[in-house]
């Protein structure tokens, strides 16, 4: 019965969750095309790219790498075992100490903005035009980090708190800044990529602002609170240390396919960032959303230690994602070449773009899948409060990204290191199954094997027949308005035949809702 009420109560929050993921990320595509149609894959677009991933780096390090996930935990643990007071003093002081570090790590950022850039594009120093303007682009939007960190933090405080509409919606903002940067950057003649950057800037401003009356209702408060000493801290912090470790590897093989694709031909990386954001799309709508509901109730679970339950809402929240994620990644795969004409092919974004991002796209959907059993296992560690093992075989991995990142690159150009990223998430992901395994006992049962098996066998025939629909509609632009609403009826139809269990689920929650 509990079950069943957990189950309900992620399905509810990754509803609401894959609502606001799905405004943000159409949001998101205006966002892309936008930059496609101004800057293309040329050298702004790469050094803007370039730029801009370097806060994302502090922000995935400390905010949702680190800090969100192993806060959460232990500010459950004291929502369930303490009160909510002691839990909101706990979430100031981190806070204030969050703060203090972003502050700081801002600044170094702005500083040694030159010495960073050499680091992750090295091969940008060959064009020293493309050089300088990445560092002064990097000086702008450095400071982001302090913004969308602490923007992170509030949102974990609020979903632990079982706020899930108004951090869903948050995610619009950024983009909503960013496109609008682009539109008046060309009413007034500004320049397009130093406008973008400000529209970062900006989009972190509001995204914080958003969560701060929510907090407040909650009892929160921004007077700083420096109390190095609560016990709670110092688990966190020890938890911590190896979390950021882990990130860090995480990251350090991003930034290895970056170093990587600043040798390749010019527009290298931008092939790669198009690509990703569209595999980006159904990832944030659905792993990410299931994962963040599923979250609050691994680490409640994980403080009673009832791993029964846990294991439940583990293949709950797994079996929901692959249902979903995998006619999706075929989808993207069969009419890739649809979607990155009609989506980005304008402007300064060519044809010969678009045949090069599709083909990275290609190699990345191929991960889709494992791209999204990874956040739903190194959650059910994190959840155990163990942040030790994902460290370790993320380190293993790494090795494989280095080495097959040089093997691939070589034949396949950008798309071999679309293609390392998707190869390694799959040794990831069956590594950790196989350590959870280990610590907790079996999860991952026949009846789960046979619910994989159904799902390969539905959207396999979702895929046939969006092969034959491409193949007989030769438009494009029809190929994708009519392969869209085809691959969906379709899929589910497999499903319905084969007696998916994720369905039915799926179905009878919609009638319920539907009657409601």
């Amino acid at each position: 019965m509990q079950s069943q009420k957990e189950q309900k109560e992620i399905a509810r929050a990754a509803g609401i969750y894959t609502l606001g993921t799905f405004l943000s990320r159409i949001l998101g595509f205006g966002r892309e095309v936008a930059i496609a149609y101004f800057l293309g894959t040329g050298m702004a677009a790469d050094a803007f790219f370039v730029a801009f991933r370097l806060p994302n780096l502090w922000r995935r390090l400390f905010a949702e790498g680190s800090m969100v996930i192993v806060f959460v935990p232990v500010f459950t643990e004291y929502l369930t075992t303490k009160s909510k007071k002691e839990a909101i003093y706990l979430a100031r002081i981190v806070w204030t100490i969050l703060a203090l570090i972003l502050l700081f790590l801002s600044f170094l950022g702005v500083f040694f903005a030159p010495w960073l850039v050499k680091l992750i594009a090295p091969g940008f120093e060959r064009i020293p035009a493309k050089f300088h303007l990445t560092i002064n682009l990097t000086r702008i939007m450095f400071p982001y980090v302090f913004l969308i960190c602490l923007a992170a933090l509030a949102i974990a405080i609020l979903n632990s708190l079982r706020y899930f509409a108004t951090p869903a919606f948050s995610y619009s903002l950024l983009n909503l800044s960013m496109i609008l940067s682009l539109v008046l950057a060309h009413k007034f003649g500004w320049v397009s990529v130093y406008a973008l950057a400000i529209g970062v800037m900006v989009g972190g401003c509001l995204q914080l602002g958003l969560q701060l009356p929510f907090l407040f209702k909650e009892g929160f408060s921004l007077k700083p609170v420096l109390y190095f000493h609560h016990p709670a801290l110092k688990k966190i912090l020890k938890l911590m240390l190896p979390a950021v470790f882990g990130a860090a590897v995480y990251q350090l093989s991003i930034f290895i396919n970056t170093i990587l694709a600043s040798f390749l031909p010019q527009g290298s990386v931008s092939y790669l960032y198009y690509a990703d954001r569209l595999v980006q799309f159904p990832l944030a709508l659905f792993a990410f959303s299931f994962g963040t509901a599923s979250l609050p109730s691994l680490s409640a679970q994980a403080v009673r230690r009832d791993y029964e339950e846990f294991k439940e809402t583990l293949l709950f929240g797994l079996r929901s994602v692959i249902f979903l994620v995998f006619p999706a990644s075929l989808g993207l795969i069969v009419l890739r070449w649809p979607i990155v004409k009609l989506f980005f092919q304008r402007g300064a974004f060519t044809a010969f773009s678009t045949k090069a991002t599709a083909q990275a796209l290609f190699y990345y959907a191929l991960g889709l899948v494992f791209f999204s059993a990874l956040r739903f296992l190194n959650n059910a560690f994190y959840a155990l409060q163990d942040t030790k093992t994902p460290v370790k075989v993320s380190a293993f991995c790494l090795v494989f990204n280095v080495i097959l990142g040089i093997l691939l690159m070589r034949p396949l150009k950008h798309a071999g290191l679309a293609l390392t990223t998707s190869l390694v998430a799959a040794i990831d992901v069956c590594l950790l199954a196989f350590l959870l395994e280990r610590r907790i006992g079996e999860i991952f049962t026949r009846k789960f094997y046979l619910s994989l098996f159904k799902i390969g066998l539905a959207s396999l025939g979702m895929g046939g027949c969006l092969w034959a629909y491409q193949h007989w509609q030769r438009s494009e632009l029809w190929q994708l308005i009519g392969g869209i609403p085809l691959g969906i009826l379709t899929f589910f139809c497999f499903a319905f035949v084969l007696k998916c269990e994720e369905f039915t689920v799926a179905k009878k929650l919609l009638w319920k809702r539907l009657k409601e």
